[in-house]
């Protein structure tokens, strides 16, 4: 297990106090592990999301219309519901 020492002001001291009494954590450990797993799970998902967008620019401009995209959208989710 990894330990860590950190040292702040008496500001974020008093922030970290607060959310702790606000949100039921015992020990600062706890919370700091919950802020890292929270920054770990946005991370990730930014990151997928940016490949997502490089894959649709990459993927160049579509000849279909607006029209037609959400048309065959609309009709893929109601055939998805009705399964």
């Amino acid at each position: 297990m990894t330990k860590f020492s950190i040292t702040m002001s008496d500001d974020l001291g008093a922030c970290v106090q607060d959310a702790m009494t606000e949100f039921k954590f015992d020990t600062t450990s706890e919370y700091f592990r919950h802020l890292v797993r929270q920054d770990y799970a946005r991370r990730k998902s930014e990151t997928e999301l940016r490949a997502l967008i490089d894959e649709g620019l990459q993927s160049g401009i579509s000849e279909d219309t607006v029209e037609t995209i959400w048309a065959e959208a609309i009709a893929e989710t109601v055939a998805d519901d009705s399964r």
